[in-house]
C-alpha cells in the first residue's frame, strides 16, 4: 500500500481512530453549548458569551491528543454565533460591541468544533422567559425540529439530496410554514466544512445544485431554517459581518498595508476554519478586512433577516425510521451534526427562532 492509499485509508470512518476523533469533538461542543446555555441571562453581554464558548471550545481540545508524536491541530472549527430575536445567524460581535440580552430574547446559538480537522458543529434555542412558549413561535420551533428530525433519517445510503429537500418541505408545510431560502448543508470532510456535496433547503432557478446520493462513511451538517413568512432572508449591513474564512483557492497582491498585515495575519492564525474578527485587531481589521473580502480572499459568513400538528402520514412515516443505518462489512454512514433554526417573521416583526438539538427550546 502506498503512502497516498494509507492517508486516504486513515480519512475514512472505517478507521476506529477518526470515529473517536468525530466523538471527542462532539463531546466538546455539546458540553460547550451547555455551558454558554447556563450563562445566558438578561443583562450579560453576547460578547463575553461568545468569548466564553471560544475559550471553553480552545480549553478542552488543548486537553486532548497532547503527548503524540506528530502535531494535531485542534480547537474552534465556527465561532460561538448567539443571534437575537430578528438575526437569523451568524452574529459574534466585536470586543467593543456593548449589546446584551434581555428578558423576552429568543437566542439562537451556534458553534463548532474541530480534533485533527474532523469537525463537530451544534445549534441550540433558549428563550429568555418563564413558561412554555406558544403560539405561532412553537409552530415554527417545532416545524425546524421535525424537519431536521426527518432530514436526519433521510440522509443514509441509497437516498438522494433531493429526497431531503422535498421531505423538509413537505414537513415545514404541515405547521404552515416555508423553508427559507439559501440555507445549504454540507458534506463535511477533514479541514472541509463545507464540501461539495450539498443539500439545498429550498430549490429553484437560482438556487441549484449537482443531484448527489448519499453513500456509506460519509458525514454531513444538516441545516435547517423555517419560517413563518415567505423564508426570503434579506443581508443585513456587509460592515455588521464579523465571520469569515480563508479562500484558500484565490490569490491577490493587497495594496493597503492594514489589508497585508491582517491578511497574513488570518493565514497564520486561521488557515481553513471560519473565524471572528473579533480575534483581530479591530482597528486594523475594520480597515483591511473590506479589501480582503472585496478580493475574494475571504468568504463572509453574512448575517440575515428574515398551533399545528404533523397529520401527514408519509412524514410519519420518515419519522418512525431509525437515525442509524446497519453495518456492511464493518462500514460506518453517520451524521456529525444536525442545526434547526425556525425563523418567525410575521408582517409586523421577524422573530427567529433556532429549534434544539434535544428537540425544543430550553426556557429560562
Amino acid at each position: 500500500m502506498s503512502d497516498e492509499e494509507r492517508e486516504e485509508r486513515e480519512l475514512d470512518l472505517t478507521s476506529p481512530e477518526v470515529v473517536t476523533k468525530y466523538k471527542s469533538a462532539a463531546d466538546i461542543i455539546n458540553k460547550a453549548l451547555q455551558l454558554v446555555v447556563s450563562e445566558c441571562k438578561p443583562k450579560a453581554k453576547i460578547v463575553d458569551l461568545c468569548e466564553k464558548g471560544d475559550a471553553f471550545i480552545r480549553e478542552q481540545t488543548g486537553n486532548v491528543y497532547k503527548n503524540v508524536k506528530k502535531k494535531i491541530e485542534r480547537g474552534v472549527a465556527f465561532p460561538t454565533c448567539i443571534s437575537v430575536n430578528n438575526t437569523v445567524c451568524h452574529f459574534s460581535p466585536l470586543a467593543s460591541d456593548e449589546a446584551v440580552l434581555e428578558d423576552g430574547d429568543i437566542l439562537k446559538i451556534d458553534m463548532g468544533c474541530h480534533i485533527d480537522g474532523f469537525i463537530a458543529v451544534v445549534a441550540h434555542t433558549h428563550v429568555l422567559k418563564q413558561g412554555p412558549v406558544t403560539g405561532r413561535a412553537a409552530d415554527v420551533i417545532a416545524a425546524a425540529n421535525t424537519a431536521a428530525e426527518v432530514a436526519l433519517r433521510l440522509v443514509r445510503p441509497g437516498k438522494k439530496n433531493k429526497d431531503v429537500t422535498e421531505a423538509i418541505q413537505k414537513v415545514a408545510a404541515a405547521y404552515d410554514c416555508k423553508i427559507v431560502e439559501g440555507v445549504l448543508s454540507h458534506q463535511m470532510k477533514q479541514f472541509v466544512i463545507d464540501g461539495n456535496k450539498v443539500v439545498l433547503s429550498v430549490s429553484g432557478p437560482d438556487t441549484r445544485v449537482d443531484e448527489a446520493e448519499f453513500e456509506e462513511n460519509e458525514v454531513y451538517s444538516v441545516d435547517i431554517v423555517t419560517s413563518t413568512g415567505e423564508g426570503k432572508p434579506k443581508l443585513l449591513d456587509e460592515k455588521q459581518t464579523t465571520i469569515y474564512k480563508r479562500a484558500v483557492d484565490k490569490n491577490y497582491h493587497l495594496k493597503m498595508k492594514a489589508s497585508r498585515f491582517i491578511f497574513s495575519e488570518i493565514s497564520q492564525k486561521f488557515p481553513i476554519m471560519p473565524f471572528s474578527a473579533r480575534a483581530l485587531e479591530e482597528k486594523r481589521a475594520r480597515l483591511g478586512l473590506v479589501e480582503c473580502v472585496n478580493h475574494d480572499l475571504l468568504q463572509p459568513y453574512p448575517e440575515l433577516q428574515p398551533t399545528k400538528t404533523v397529520d401527514d402520514p408519509e412524514i410519519k412515516a420518515w419519522l418512525a425510521l431509525g437515525t442509524k443505518t446497519k453495518k456492511k462489512g464493518g462500514k460506518r454512514f453517520t451524521h456529525s451534526a444536525s442545526r434547526k433554526k425556525g425563523d418567525k417573521s410575521d408582517a409586523a416583526e421577524a422573530e427567529p427562532v433556532d429549534a434544539a438539538l434535544n428537540g425544543g427550546a430550553s426556557q429560562e
